[in-house]
């Protein structure tokens, strides 16, 4: 079996409370250096068969219609070696 990643982030245009919630704990943290934070979603796929560009276009269209919201976000399908 592979896996197949898909990672899903807001757009750069939009705004992220929660990575601005945790740039901003992170100096109280001793945490220091760290000018943006910026927080996604990470799904990992177990798929069987060959992850051969069929399988990958019905990934992408899984991730374009159901594991983002892309009017807001972006995602990157990749298989994971």
């Amino acid at each position: 079996m592979a896996r197949v990643v898909v990672d899903v982030m807001l757009k750069p245009e939009i705004l992220d409370p929660q990575g601005q919630a945790v740039q901003r704990a992170l100096p109280r943290l001793g945490f220091e250096g760290i000018s943006d934070v910026r927080q996604g979603k990470r799904f990992e796929l177990e798929v069987e068969g060959p992850v051969d560009e069929p399988a990958l276009a019905r990934i992408r269209e899984m991730a374009e219609t159901f594991l983002a919201n892309t009017v807001i976000e972006d995602f990157v399908v990749r298989v994971d070696s």
